[in-house]
């Protein structure tokens, strides 16, 4: 007797879903757009249902932008709010606009208070007030709180769904209390305790809940040292403190000090990977450098930087007009300058890098500025004399001419100095003036390596008596 086989599974048919880095691979997210083309729905459910969330983001993300409605279409509910709060922003904008207010303000709805704002944040003012209208009136009276709060402040990010109870309960009264009550929110690390005006006066872990008697007083378990997140804190600052003290979550409270809502560390692990996504691409000037941003906004943010540096270039160019004639008597000179400034930029950038990461992990601070500048013309000096040295001996041995070599043996290592103080003194110049160190500080310090390196080399080799100015 022949046994029946069940027909094969889109499992065993599709293309390898993930690839060894868990990321989606381009036959299966070309099977998928196969099958949005031919209008085969079924198919594209099934070969996309078994992904998760994220993974659903990166498809939209992966494909072009006219096959993202499409497949929204073809997918149906599994375009679901998470997969939604899970998306690149301006993926998620062209989304948002072929939805209806309605249908925008039934997804939000199932998200946590952080992921609407994020996404209702996003949406024109006309948009956000279509939307807002939709919702029930303390899903909108949450958001509309939320969204009074600075852009990437605390209160922007924090969830307003969180377990508090006051402290004179025990254990058991306290167990009892979360299983009775269903409408409590259903993932949470800590119960915070609260005194009769909420403010928090502690926190219990669910470990601690679990493994004591029924009979112990919460305040006999609880945590009395916590930290406290002000609601209008910066988020970069609210990273730093979780990343300090080592924090699974922390309550959030408003200017009287009353509890209104907790941050995550799952919310802060997007923070931390934005802003110093963030730092980079300023420092290049490159924008957000999001390759879904639309390209006028790419074109808007990166122009601007160009221009600068073309300011920059061209002072350095008049130093150098200023000594045409002594190029022209040694044409050596023109070939060694451009890397004088090289190298010098290269050294300003290293240091500029560390110097920014360090104001913005408050590790440099006015309490010990000195001693870093200290420290890093320390390192310049190394390394400018270990660079000077090579470049003379080689300048002298490829010309003939050791007096060239020693002019631009010092010529390097005066720059490279001058590069390493202006790598650490512009950003710290620029974070005392309340500026972002990452956005301005290449501008100058590339005006200043370029303009001093010219200005060194030419000047000693004028000086030093081997051509004439």
């Amino acid at each position: 007797m022949t046994e029946m086989t069940d027909a094969p599974e889109v499992e065993d048919v599709a293309p390898r879903r993930l690839d060894e880095d868990n990321r989606l691979t381009d036959e299966f997210v070309r099977s998928v757009s196969e099958a949005v083309d031919e209008g085969n729905a079924n198919l594209a459910q099934e070969l996309v249902n078994p992904l998760h969330n994220a993974d659903i983001a990166d498809l939209f993300e992966l494909i072009d932008e006219d096959e993202r409605a499409p497949l929204a279409g073809a997918l149906g509910d599994l375009v679901s709010a998470d997969v939604l709060s899970e998306m690149n922003e301006h993926v998620r904008e062209d989304l948002i606009e072929i939805l209806e207010p309605g249908q925008i303000a039934d997804l939000t709805e199932q998200l946590e208070t952080d992921d609407a704002v994020a996404i209702i944040e996003d949406l024109e003012e006309g948009e956000q007030q279509a939307v807002l209208a939709e919702l029930d009136d303390e899903d909108r009276a949450v958001i509309e709180s939320a969204l009074t709060y600075p852009e990437e402040s605390a209160g922007r990010i924090m969830q307003r769904d969180l377990v508090a109870v006051p402290e004179h309960m025990n254990v058991g009264q306290l167990i009892d209390y979360l299983r009775e009550h269903g409408d409590l929110t259903t993932e949470f690390w800590e119960v915070y305790v609260v005194d009769p005006s909420y403010k928090p006066v502690g926190t219990c872990q669910l470990s601690w809940i679990l493994r004591v008697p029924r009979n112990i007083a919460v305040a006999d378990i609880m945590k009395r040292e916590q930290t406290l997140i002000p609601v209008d804190m910066d988020q970069e600052e609210v990273a730093l403190r979780f990343q300090k003290y080592n924090l699974i979550s922390a309550a959030v409270v408003n200017e009287d000090g009353r509890l209104i809502g907790m941050i995550t560390v799952d919310d802060i692990l997007h923070i931390v990977e934005d802003e110093a996504s963030e730092d980079v691409l300023l420092l290049s000037g490159a924008g957000e450098g999001d390759i879904n941003e639309p390209i006028r906004d790419s074109y808007k943010s990166r122009v601007k930087w160009l221009i600068a540096n073309l300011a920059t270039a061209m002072i350095a160019s008049f130093v150098i007009s200023i000594f045409g004639a002594a190029i022209e008597q040694m044409v050596a000179l023109a070939v060694l300058m451009p890397i004088v400034a090289s190298i010098g930029g290269n050294a300003a950038t290293q240091t500029m890098a560390v110097s920014v990461r360090a104001l913005a992990m408050n590790e440099l601070t006015r309490s010990n500025t000195r001693r870093v500048i200290i420290r890093e013309f320390r390192v310049a000096l190394l390394n400018g004399g270990t660079i000077a040295v090579l470049i003379g001996i080689g300048t002298a041995l490829v010309f003939s001419n050791s007096m060239l070599g020693g002019v631009i043996a010092a010529a390097m290592l005066i720059n490279i100095v001058i590069a390493g103080f202006a790598g650490i003194f512009v950003p710290v110049m620029l974070e005392r003036m309340k500026q972002d160190p990452a956005l301005a500080s290449s501008v100058f310090v590339t005006m200043i390596t370029d303009t001093m390196g010219f200005l060194a080399f030419l000047g000693l080799a004028v000086a030093s008596g081997m051509v004439g100015f």
